[in-house]
């Protein structure tokens, strides 16, 4: 459980730094940002000062797959979290990592 922005962020499975760059939607606009961790359950999002606000809802594509429906839940400088809908299965996470991992070796 992190504490950030005064709200409590309970988090029920481990995250997979990633770092690379995603497409997403927010606003009715299309956007790329620096993709930096993710989980079943949600992840933290950089991009540009003032790029997203509490609230909003984003949909992502992390290497060709289609991320669960998120909503932003905290803002911090140009840093983001997104919590999903629903949870990415940890196959999918596991194949992610591991194609990161290969493209970087």
């Amino acid at each position: 459980m992190n504490i950030m922005n005064g709200a409590e962020v309970i988090r029920d499975s481990d995250r997979r730094n990633l770092g690379i760059l995603v497409e997403g939607r927010m606003r009715s606009r299309s956007v790329c940002f620096d993709l930096i961790d993710v989980s079943q359950g949600g992840c933290k999002i950089r991009g540009k000062l003032g790029f997203a606000t509490e609230g909003e809802t984003i949909s992502l594509k992390i290497n060709g797959v289609r991320a669960p429906l998120g909503k932003i839940v905290w803002v911090e400088d140009n840093f983001a979290g997104v919590a999903f809908e629903g949870r990415m299965h940890e196959a999918v996470l596991d194949h992610l990592q591991k194609e990161l991992l290969a493209r970087n070796s």
